[in-house]
């Protein structure tokens, strides 16, 4: 099975409000994975104010595409406050600039043709709140990267104390790090990691920037870069120096955007439309007052936060992380986790008995 570079999947839930078998299934053999590999897992779970379950919360790990959350609420504050206009007409050109191909687990192109699709691209533009879904409901890096550009790289970070955020690393151009670890010239891969290893989390991020502006500025610049030629002890490398933070730190995040009391409505409206994709279905509306999600992977990482109030009174917020995965077992964690949240927002008993 190939690896694929950087591939930040988006899990979108279908919930519904009746638990089939094989839900049961899926979240039993999800739970199984956790408490047989704690030491590669971070579970952090409250309901009703309350924790309920607990593992390794306080472990700082790569966060993958999980931390657009943080994105998503600047773009959603500066929305709010007419900083931007969410109904600005974006040339798709913009977008391309940081978009490079094979890297994206297909995100990019995919968001494209959905938009394509729904008729949402006029003369080569689209609007810039569907480049921010985009970046949260399909993912793409490309998207995140032409925002934090646009929202200002400084503005994102400052969430971080804004929220109360303090164990999370900088965040910074996702696209532009992987520039780090191209090798045209054949120097041994050895040489090339130890230089980035000696690179703390802040000159890391400072030096994404940079090529940043190298591909905002020179259309042929990421012509250079060749995907093909990382090699797996390359992508693994970026893969652990990602933006990282820990489960109870982004249960504090769900908890903010769950209670929608931080923030004005203007805000929280915003929000929604770029987190809260599963309430656009009819039959999540029928047992769900508000329920929205981010996640995340590459081929090691695993991540996922979320939130939902249920119309029969229950507030759940749920982050769990995991790394050092194989790619099989990346795999098949993806395949129970619907059926892992499903259970956690809907089974009282199930949440009850969470043994970690």
């Amino acid at each position: 099975m190939k690896t694929k570079i950087g591939c930040f999947v988006v899990l979108i839930m279908v919930m519904m409000p009746a638990v089939k078998v094989h839900a049961q299934a899926g979240a039993d053999s999800l739970l199984s994975f956790i408490q047989k590999n704690k030491d590669r897992s971070s579970l952090f779970l409250t309901a009703n104010d309350t924790v309920v379950a607990h593992l390794n919360e306080g472990k700082i790990m790569p966060l993958a595409s999980t931390v657009k959350i943080i994105v998503a609420l600047e773009f959603a504050r500066q929305a709010a406050h007419n900083a931007i206009d969410q109904n600005e007409r974006i040339p798709l050109a913009e977008l391309n600039k940081y978009y490079v191909a094979n890297t994206d687990g297909n995100a990019h192109p995919g968001w494209i043709a959905y938009e394509t699709k729904q008729g949402h691209i006029l003369h080569d533009s689209v609007a810039l709140i569907n480049v921010a879904r985009g970046m949260t409901i399909f993912s793409s890096n490309a998207n995140m990267e032409y925002l934090l550009d646009r929202l200002g790289f400084d503005n994102v970070n400052n969430n971080l104390r804004l929220l109360g955020l303090k164990n999370h690393t900088p965040i910074y151009p996702l696209v532009s790090a992987l520039f780090f670890y191209q090798n045209p010239k054949k120097i041994n891969e050895e040489k090339i990691l130890q230089e980035i290893r000696k690179m703390s989390n802040a000159q890391y991020a400072q030096a994404a920037l940079l090529i940043h502006r190298e591909l905002k500025g020179d259309s042929n610049y990421k012509k250079q870069f060749r995907p093909q030629d990382l090699t797996l002890k390359m992508q693994r490398e970026w893969s652990d120096r990602l933006p990282a933070s820990t489960t109870a730190e982004y249960v504090k995040l769900c908890y903010i955007l769950n209670k929608r009391k931080d923030f004005d409505d203007a805000t929280y409206q915003v929000l929604a439309k770029e987190l809260e994709a599963v309430m656009e279905n009819p039959a999540n509306q029928s047992w769900l007052l508000h329920s929205g999600m981010k996640g995340g992977s590459t081929a090691y990482v695993l991540t996922k936060a979320l939130y939902g109030t249920l119309k029969n009174g229950n507030s759940i917020e749920l982050a769990y992380f995991f790394d050092d995965l194989t790619i099989p077992e990346n795999f098949m964690l993806q395949k129970w986790m619907n059926d892992f949240e499903l259970k956690i927002l809907t089974d009282d008993q199930f949440r009850k008995h969470l043994d970690l």
